[in-house]
């Protein structure tokens, strides 16, 4: 008794800090989640009986399940043996025949006896055959011990006959056993009868090697039937498959037109020793019904599941309720929350005008705190002293329903006695029954508001004031509207105040307006695009023309997002009217400069422009003279007449060239680009400049590079430049009497590739001369400047024109030898678009001297 006691005491002594700690986890839970947790734990236990219910049934079915498949696997392995034993009995026999037949101490009278009685003890046999090495009937005794003459026959087509056909099971056993000189056994087909057998062949070995083979053939339904125990049979069912899964023979029946399907207990041997794809199955059989069939299971289940359902339902009950509590709880802290972080004084008052709730804002706002303003009535203590009537008149409005709806605007005094503007809102203050207890009032200080207010009023006032001062026409119009929501007054002079003036400046129809009658509700072009980043994006200016103005505008956009929200795109043109027309009159007279400095350029060369067109003149002259003089003398042939008349022609042509060439060159026509070879550039402006350089006995050399990619320029314009160049270039040379070493000019056209031009094509005159002084570089592309006494200093500032109206530039720089001037380089540079598979090349040519 005393150590029961003393058993219990130490389990409790034990037990003691587990239930000190569960006692205290269970206090610092809310009474919330101890609703909770109670209601949960009948809920979890009914779960862990359900659980286990059906872990029980589910064990029990298993464990019977393991029983029957150790049943099933142990009569299938006692059929395989007892089928073993048998086939192996067989083989034996077989294997003693055959060594008497090798031995030749059996012939085919005394095999037919002994074969039929051997085939009269073993019904799974259906016959015994003696073929020799050529595939050919020694002998042949069926199951019913005669020799059947048509049995075995090699002419015939009996499928157990192998017949040296590759694909017969047969055929494959008699080469297997010829090969090894072992007992084999063949694959499962059909005979005859269409009875599904197999052979076991034993080879005949004489002195003289294979002489042939002794087949046996076995039925699977007779090994079966006669070798498989009936206890066995009767227990379970034994099957023989084939290598495709297919049922040969079994120990049961199976319906007619029922298709088999693969059973849940089974096993599967071979069946040894064949081993030729056949397998013995084992088959099971269900003694007891399924989980789901129970019926106790199902009303354990059912009886599980009301009760979970009446717990559940217990349960989101009180959650229901716990989530009511918890809301009023949360709304009545919300609410209070609310109301203390309020940056809007709030005031209620009851039917007697008595102040009956004031938040921390109020208290704020005023300097009273809420001790000293609970329980006033008028006049409250932040009214201003000089304002008592006109707010007591404000507070009979309130109490008579006669408040402004937009609030009204009041002057509130602080307890220090300092003032604000301030605005309040009166509404009723209405119980859950719907009766009216008080007024409640929200009161906003407006000072600052006020005052940013006065002040956007100044700055708009001063903005529309310079908008409607500018010279430019400033427009705004909505987007989807296509509503003219702002217009200065030069728009207003220019369109009046029509919005299709706004969008003759953008360039197209902005937005419909409802009134249009191909107004379409179903189209909007601009209400699915994102206002931020239009009017993030800003757009290029453009020039437009206006036809019943004839004005040009320089037109700058941008959308913008209107004070309503809206939308909108804001112009602002430009008079250029003027600046247009002084830039076409430039061009003109840039045009007229150009001719004028092509036909100077040709004055000052017609006299070696006269002596070269004198060289062919003469020639021609000569030529005819000689004709002449020759043709009456009848001192010439028609060959040599043909030989210079063939001359007289080609100096005549030449002068004809000359003249065409110089007229091209001094004609007037528009600036013209069009794809152009450098070369052929190159080639016209030396042919023009060379009888200036022969003249003053200046050489030109030229380097052109090969591949170069076509250029899009005005040739005669860009001819006119190398003019200049080579044209200066020979004046500078003869001006300055150099030596013959130094008489020549080098022209050169590479191409070239800058981070900062990007691809161009570098044309280059390089001379000998004295150079150009600092001076003189800083200020040669001026117009009228020159260092000539004749000249009119126009050449150089059309060719940098020129140039630059191609997108290149012209530079000059002076050639030093140390510190000696020792020539001048003229270079400019037109840009290209070079192909990546073009490649500048070598030189392509030339070398002229006068």
């Amino acid at each position: 008794m005393s150590s029961r006691f003393d058993l219990k005491a130490q389990l409790r002594r034990w037990s003691q800090p587990l239930r000190l700690l569960a006692t205290t986890w269970w206090r610092r839970q809310s009474p919330s989640r101890q609703d909770r947790f109670a209601t949960l734990g009948p809920l979890i236990s009914v779960l862990l009986f359900l659980a286990a219910i059906i872990l029980a049934f589910w064990y029990l079915r298993n464990e019977e399940i393991e029983r029957e498949q150790e049943a099933v696997k142990r009569d299938t392995e006692i059929a395989q043996k007892q089928i073993q034993l048998r086939l192996i009995e067989n083989q034996e026999q077989l294997v003693r025949i055959a060594r008497e037949i090798a031995t030749r101490a059996t012939d085919t009278h005394d095999f037919n006896t002994q074969a039929s009685t051997w085939a009269r003890d073993r019904p799974e046999i259906t016959h015994v055959t003696w073929l020799n090495n050529r595939r050919e009937r020694r002998a042949s005794v069926s199951a019913a011990g005669y020799q059947a003459d048509s049995l075995m026959a090699l002419e015939g087509s009996d499928p157990s006959m192998p017949a040296g056909h590759p694909g017969s099971a047969a055929e494959s056993a008699f080469q297997l056993v010829k090969e090894r000189r072992q007992p084999a056994y063949s694959q499962a087909f059909s005979d005859a009868n269409n009875t599904m057998v197999f052979q076991v062949q034993v080879p005949l070995i004489d002195r003289t090697g294979f002489s042939g083979v002794l087949i046996a053939e076995y039925t699977v339904e007779g090994l079966l039937r006669y070798y498989v125990p009936s206890d066995v049979a009767v227990r379970h069912a034994i099957a023989v498959l084939d290598s495709r899964d297919m049922i040969v023979a079994s120990t049961v029946t199976p319906m007619p037109g029922q298709k088999l399907k693969k059973p849940s207990i089974f096993h599967e041997v071979p069946l040894a020793p064949a081993f030729n794809g056949l397998v013995l199955r084992g088959q099971g059989y269900r003694t007891s019904v399924g989980l789901i069939s129970n019926t106790l299971f199902w009303m354990v289940v059912a009886l599980s599941v009301l009760t979970v359902w009446m717990l559940l339902g217990t349960w989101k009950h009180m959650r229901r309720r716990m989530q009511a509590q918890n809301a009023l709880i949360n709304e009545t802290n919300f609410r209070r929350a609310m109301e203390n972080s309020m940056l809007t004084g709030m005031r209620a008052m009851d039917m007697e005008s008595r102040i009956s709730y004031v938040n921390p804002a109020f208290c704020a706002m005023t300097g009273f705190s809420e001790g000293e303003l609970i329980g006033r009535k008028p006049p409250f203590p932040y009214w201003p002293p000089d304002r008592y009537e006109e707010n007591a008149r404000l507070l009979q409005q309130e109490i008579q329903g006669r408040s402004p709806a937009g609030g009204a605007e009041v002057k509130v005094m602080r307890k220090d006695g300092t003032t604000f503007d301030a605005r309040m809102y009166v509404s009723p203050l209405i119980d859950p029954k719907g009766k009216q207890t008080g007024w409640m009032t929200s009161m906003t200080n407006i000072t600052e508001a006020k005052r940013v207010r006065d002040q956007l009023s100044a700055s708009h006032e001063r903005f529309t004031t310079v908008l409607e001062g500018l010279d430019a026409a400033v427009s705004v119009l909505s987007v989807q509207q296509g509503e003219l929501l702002f217009a200065n007054r030069s728009y207003r002079l220019w369109f009046g105040a029509d919005p299709k003036g706004h969008a003759m400046l953008a360039g197209g129809k902005l937005g419909r307006s409802k009134e249009d009658p191909d107004h379409d509700e179903e189209v909007d072009d601009y209400s699915g695009l994102p206002a931020q980043p239009l009017m993030e994006v800003g757009s290029d200016p453009r020039e437009v023309y206006i036809d019943s103005l004839e004005m040009w505008f320089d037109v700058r956009a941008r959308y913008l997002q209107w004070t309503d929200g809206r939308l909108a795109q804001m112009l602002i043109a430009t008079d250029i009217t003027a600046r247009r027309r002084a830039e076409e009159q430039a061009a003109q007279q840039a045009e007229k400069a150009q001719v004028t400095s092509r036909l100077m350029t040709m004055g000052e060369m017609a006299s070696s422009v006269a002596h070269e067109l004198n060289q062919p003149l003469t020639a021609i002259t000569n030529y005819c003279n000689g004709m002449v003089s020759r043709v009456r003398n009848d001192q010439i042939g028609k060959d040599d007449l043909l030989a210079a008349l063939e001359k007289t022609a080609k100096q005549a042509q030449r002068a004809g060239q000359i003249i065409h060439r110089i007229r091209n060159f001094v004609k007037r026509s528009e600036p013209q680009r069009a794809p152009s070879q450098a070369h052929d550039i190159v080639e016209d402006a030396v042919e023009l400049a060379g009888i200036e350089l022969r003249r003053r006995n200046v050489a030109i050399h030229t380097y052109v590079a090969q591949r170069l990619p076509t250029l899009m320029v005005d040739p005669i314009l860009i001819e006119q430049v190398l003019m200049n160049l080579l044209k200066n270039a020979a004046e500078a040379i003869d001006n300055a009497g150099l030596p013959v070493s130094r008489r020549h000019i080098e022209l050169r056209v590479v191409p070239k590739h800058t981070p900062e031009l990007g691809a161009n094509i570098e044309f280059s005159v390089t001379d000998m001369g004295p150079g150009l002084p600092e001076e003189v570089i800083e200020r040669m592309y001026e117009a009228f400047f020159s260092t000539k006494a004749d000249g009119m200093g126009i050449g150089l500032g059309l060719c940098r024109s020129i140039v630059e109206s191609h997108q290149g530039r012209i530079r000059a720089e002076n050639l030093y030898n140390g510190s000696a001037i020792v020539g001048c380089r003229f270079a400019f540079t037109i840009p290209v678009e070079i192909p990546r598979h073009e490649a500048p090349g070598t030189a392509q040519n030339t070398a002229e001297t006068p």
